[in-house]
């Protein structure tokens, strides 16, 4: 009897989560005007607010526990494209959103997990996004095609891994840096993948279904951005419940340990060079498959799309969600990708905002949107 309890509460928080927020969502995605857009946000804060002073949104969060939250945002995610079925701006914005969910999640692994800056996302993002470039022109499946995205850019990392490990802090990030531009200056000059007018691309296919075509489904017409959008969705869903399993894990402890204070885990047997490595490999790993999904869905692939401001975008949303809190990750990502599309006048000082906002939060609330929770053992975290 207590299990079914247990079992019926965590259905009614993920509820009490799920219908506000993706009501709120379809009300901002359907918006046409910029004030209709402020009123639905003033709407989700004030209900935030309330759900906070109340204790509401705190029981719901605790109460629904990790699995309902991922339950919560997969049924979200697919009211939201089943909603929006024939509208390919909100599907395009959808899945853009949850592309670079996944691109945050390889970063949330290297930076809130193991303590290793990686200030070259958008290169990263861009070499999955060149493999799937030209391997996406030959006979490999394109599921395949994508695996391949992601181990291409892990390799691709692997360069940096030396001097990553000698250095700290800072320095580390200047190394990032420097592959970043390197990276971008290197496909510029390479005529051979398309230079700086960059490269067209084909639309995914797996196992026949090509997602770029318009299809009649349950009588209603789909566009063919609702199936990048699940996609999307069912990759981030499998990116989500990959770092949540190995932060619960014994992994994920080593990972804490070599963060906190890597001299320590080092006097207690923990190969910080190996975790170090395990971490950068496995982050860019994500990052590569995003590039890699983002360039089919796009259909061209350029070096101008992978600058070092777009790797600041990703490292603003790792900020501003809060480092190590998945929950708080997926809302940054939603306002800082969809908002200035959205609202067509910041559109232009997008990175103005970003700035804005990552010094505010540094400032006032230094853990991010969301605070992370404390490690209790391996399996559960405080709340």
């Amino acid at each position: 009897m207590t299990a079914a309890r247990a079992r019926v509460r965590s259905a009614l928080a993920t509820l009490v989560l799920a219908v506000p927020c993706t009501l709120l969502l379809y009300g901002f995605l359907a918006a046409e005007s910029e004030g209709k857009v402020a009123l639905v946000l003033a709407g989700a804060t004030l209900a935030a607010a309330l759900g906070w002073r109340t204790g509401l949104l705190g029981w719901a969060v605790r109460a629904s526990g990790q699995g309902g939250l991922a339950l919560g945002f997969a049924l979200s995610g697919l009211a939201l494209v089943a909603a929006f079925h024939e509208d390919p701006f909100v599907l395009l914005l959808l899945a853009r959103a949850l592309i670079a969910l996944v691109a945050c999640l390889g970063l949330h692994v290297q930076l809130a997990d193991a303590g290793v800056p990686n200030f070259a996302g958008a290169a990263f993002f861009g070499v999955g996004g060149y493999t799937a470039a030209v391997l996406g022109k030959g006979a490999l499946p394109h599921a395949v095609v994508l695996l391949a995205c992601g181990a291409l850019a892990a390799a691709v990392g692997s360069v940096l891994l030396l001097p990553l490990l000698r250095t700290r802090g800072h320095y580390a990030a200047l190394i990032t840096i420097a592959f970043g531009l390197l990276f971008r200056t290197f496909f510029e000059v390479n005529e051979s993948l398309g230079g700086p007018q960059g490269l067209k691309l084909g639309g995914l296919e797996v196992l026949g279904f090509h997602f770029n075509d318009d299809r009649h489904v349950l009588g209603l017409e789909w566009s063919g951005y609702a199936f990048y959008a699940l996609a999307a969705l069912a990759l981030a869903l499998a990116a989500l419940s990959l770092v949540r399993r190995l932060e619960r894990s014994w992994l994920g402890l080593a990972l804490d340990a070599v963060r906190l204070d890597e001299t320590a885990a080092a006097c207690f047997g923990v190969e910080v060079a190996r975790w170090k490595i395990g971490a950068f490999t496995l982050g860019n790993a994500l990052i590569g498959v995003a590039g890699g999904l983002s360039a089919m869905m796009v259909g061209f692939i350029a070096p101008n799309n992978f600058t070092f401001q777009e790797s600041l975008v990703l490292v603003s949303i790792l900020l501003l969600g809060g480092l190590g809190n998945l929950a708080g990750l997926a809302v940054a990502t939603l306002i800082v990708v969809c908002l200035p599309e959205k609202l067509q006048p910041i559109q232009e000082y997008r990175y103005l905002l970003f700035s804005v906002l990552v010094v505010l939060v540094l400032v006032l609330r230094p853990a991010g949107l969301v605070r992370r929770t404390a490690r209790r053992s391996f399996g559960s975290a405080a709340a």
